[in-house]
């Protein structure tokens, strides 16, 4: 097993990738989320494309158009499609042995592969999507959603700590109110990006698994906008956004060895 650093062609720029080099014949391609580059935050992606390529996989990371060590002009995730395609190409291109390969993509990189349908992937692992279309000059409300809202109260009432707590009167009653307002009120209606993310995950026919942390406000979010007897949802209880805790690691790279070995 080996690390290579290499280019590939974007639609006339220039993108850099990563491959950790492994001899099975399913491969793992790794897109990013956010602007974040193929490293990862604190190299959290480098380190998982080590450990599944160490059990056999090959995977691929890239930095996405304007993203990192890649030339162009960063259009967003929901405009990547063509970025992961052409990922998905040079992966093929320097690993001829792959049969099969799945996508990985976690928050809007996870929303990104929905979008563009699977982008010519066999499998899919998404983790956590973005749904939410305020964040970027929306409504500015900061506030979290009112599942989310309601999934942080539910957790705090299983919790004796946090019970001992509000009957010793060390809560902000005030605080506590509007925060039970606000769980109150529905769900909002689907809104346009959960619609065609649901569009362009219905147009694919692959194997595909939605992990969801559990204490991640992003999760939340996506089960507020999409339909919850959807059977291809799993959760990690206690997990955070990025899946940092030892349990929610463990967990999510079995996810990810379980897609590749199915």
């Amino acid at each position: 097993m080996s690390r290579l650093h290499l280019t590939f062609a974007c639609e006339g720029s220039t993108l850099a990738a990563t491959l950790d080099t492994a001899p099975l014949t399913t491969g793992l391609l790794l897109v990013s989320g956010g602007n974040e580059l193929r490293s990862g935050a604190f190299r959290g992606q480098a380190r998982l494309a080590q450990t599944i390529a160490k059990r056999g996989f090959p995977v691929f990371r890239y930095d996405r158009r304007g993203v990192g060590d890649s030339e162009g002009v960063n259009l967003g995730f929901s405009d990547s499609e063509a970025d992961i395609r052409a990922a998905l190409e040079a992966f093929q291109a320097i690993a001829p042995q792959l049969k099969r390969v799945i996508g990985l993509g976690n928050c809007d990189a996870a929303s990104a592969l929905m979008l563009a349908g699977g982008a010519g992937c066999d499998g899919l692992v998404l983790s956590n999507p973005w749904t939410i279309e305020d964040h970027a000059g929306g409504s500015g409300d900061s506030m979290p959603p009112p599942q989310a809202i309601r999934a942080r109260y539910l957790e705090k009432l299983g919790n004796p700590r946090e019970v001992a707590r509000l009957l010793r009167g060390g809560v902000d009653m005030r605080k506590l109110a509007g925060g039970i307002m606000r769980a109150a009120r529905p769900a909002p209606a689907a809104n346009d990006l959960a619609t065609r993310m649901q569009e362009g995950l219905a147009r694919f026919d692959g194997p595909t698994r939605i992990l969801l942390a559990s204490a991640d406000r992003t999760a939340q979010a996506f089960e507020g906008a999409w339909p919850r007897d959807d059977v291809r949802l799993v959760r990690c209880e206690g997990a955070s956004h990025a899946f940092v805790e030892p349990h929610a690691r463990e967990w999510l790279e079995a996810r990810i060895l379980e897609a590749l070995r199915a």
